[in-house]
């Protein structure tokens, strides 16, 4: 398991968070985490399950949220246990630092709420990784301001993740300016490719996505140098109970890692 981002963080090749959305059930985030471990582990990229406990940030009141706080968190640690790999999810409130620690390795700051200073606080101090996404409202400067608070609060071990920044009412861009930038702070940058291609704000309430363009961002995030890359996938992105517009079919996982790791190759 990891205890800093060193172990994630390496010249050779480029790290991935990956995995569903949300927890949907026990034997899919099982079967997810199988498949990406043989292909990370046949490319050499550092792994680490990625998946929501709960989804608190909706677009509709009946929107899924989950399968239970508890219960998805130990499906989490089951993931983890199994495969002897590290998971993240999110937390969106001070009080889910503690309870979210015990059951993940990497706490994620949701971009929405990257100036809660209260949340970064709190996540900083279970001593585990913290990765902030940055809001799709702030320049790449001002997440310096998000990264001193977790370090302030006694924790280093910090990572920064671009995710698009808002353009207009229902679309996203990626200033990959941003990626350099956020880097000189000292800490890994990543790249959000599946959430930079929502198309937020739609008129059905249910958000959209552009997910023909994933390997376009992905491989540019790649050529400027990104330190890890975070994906959504799903075995059947339109069953998905959330982001299945935006989401990487499982199938097409392989193919792509492998295009991005001979571009990082060639750097």
């Amino acid at each position: 398991m990891i205890k800093s981002v060193a172990d994630l963080w390496r010249k050779d090749n480029f790290f991935l968070l990956a995995g569903p959305c949300v927890i949907e059930g026990e034997d899919m985030a099982l079967r997810i985490a199988e498949k990406v471990v043989k292909i990370t582990d046949r490319l050499g990229i550092p792994y680490v399950f990625k998946g929501s406990y709960r989804k608190a940030n909706r677009s509709r009141l009946d929107s899924f949220t989950g399968i239970g706080d508890e219960k998805a968190l130990e499906v989490l640690a089951k993931v983890r246990s199994t495969f002897g790999i590290p998971v993240v999810t999110d937390i969106h409130a001070a009080d889910e630092a503690e309870m979210a620690a015990a059951y993940v390795d990497v706490l994620q700051i949701p971009a929405f709420l990257c100036r809660q200073t209260d949340l970064l606080v709190a996540a900083a101090r279970t001593g585990k990784i913290v990765n902030i996404k940055k809001g799709q409202f702030l320049s790449p400067e001002a997440m310096k301001f998000a990264a001193d608070k977790v370090v302030e609060a006694g924790n280093d071990q910090m990572m920064l993740t671009e995710r698009g920044t808002t353009f207009g009412y229902q679309d996203l861009i990626v200033d990959y300016r941003g990626i350099p930038v956020m880097q000189s702070f000292g800490h890994p940058v990543i790249l959000d490719v599946t959430h930079s291609l929502q198309r937020p704000n739609q008129t059905s309430g249910v958000t959209g996505g552009m997910p023909q363009m994933i390997e376009t961002v992905a491989k540019a995030g790649v050529a400027v140098g990104v330190d890890g890359l975070f994906m959504e996938t799903h075995e059947n992105p339109s069953e998905a109970k959330s982001d299945g517009a935006n989401m990487l079919k499982l199938d097409l996982l392989e193919g792509l890692l492998e295009k991005l790791v001979r571009i990082r190759q060639s750097l």
